[in-house]
């Protein structure tokens, strides 16, 4: 019994001495999964982590700690630690309108996601799942449980993240 049991981790590959060694699988509880190379038990080598949201991380590996790696998000953008240029000061479109183009007038695109998820009434999208603030609980999109939000979030949450709900914004007349 190799523990892997306990954790709810699953491992495909090969062994040496009793220990994850050579190329293999690993999988984790939370369905983000290492395809690569492991040494005594840990990542090791040429190995990539892909995460449940369709994104994934390639790296070189030393003794289960990433160096030189690439994110690589769901729609393909890669992440740049210099010369972004994605969704910035400048340039507001999301990824998908800079691959393909604006839509013709209407109803502007909400998120990067086409179509945008749909969002439970009274809560927020958060980028990882989904933020109720009464209950102050982010859930991720199988409303799992995933944290707490302190105080420092739920102001972000609110003040920037799109929500469940539709609100007349703009001029309203006062009677």
């Amino acid at each position: 019994m190799t523990g892997m049991e306990y954790t709810g981790s699953k491992y495909d590959g090969d062994w040496k001495n009793g220990r994850l060694e050579g190329k293999g699988t690993y999988t984790l509880p939370t369905e983000t999964k290492y395809e690569g190379e492991l040494k005594d038990g840990m990542f090791h080598g040429k190995g990539t982590l892909y995460f449940p949201n369709g994104s994934k991380y390639v790296a070189n590996w030393c003794e289960g700690r990433a160096i030189g790696g690439k994110y690589t998000f769901a729609d393909g953008l890669e992440y740049a630690n210099e010369d972004w240029e994605y969704c910035d000061g400048y340039d507001r479109r999301f990824y998908t309108e800079i691959c393909n183009g604006l839509k013709p007038a209407g109803r502007s695109q909400l998120t990067n996601r086409v179509p945008p998820r749909e969002i439970p009434e009274g809560q927020y999208d958060c980028g990882d799942g989904f933020y109720n603030p009464t209950t102050r609980i982010v859930t991720d999109y199988s409303l799992r449980f995933l944290r707490n939000a302190d105080d420092d979030e739920h102001d972000w949450i609110v003040k920037t993240c799109r929500k469940g709900w539709d609100e007349i914004v703009g001029f309203t007349p006062q009677n």
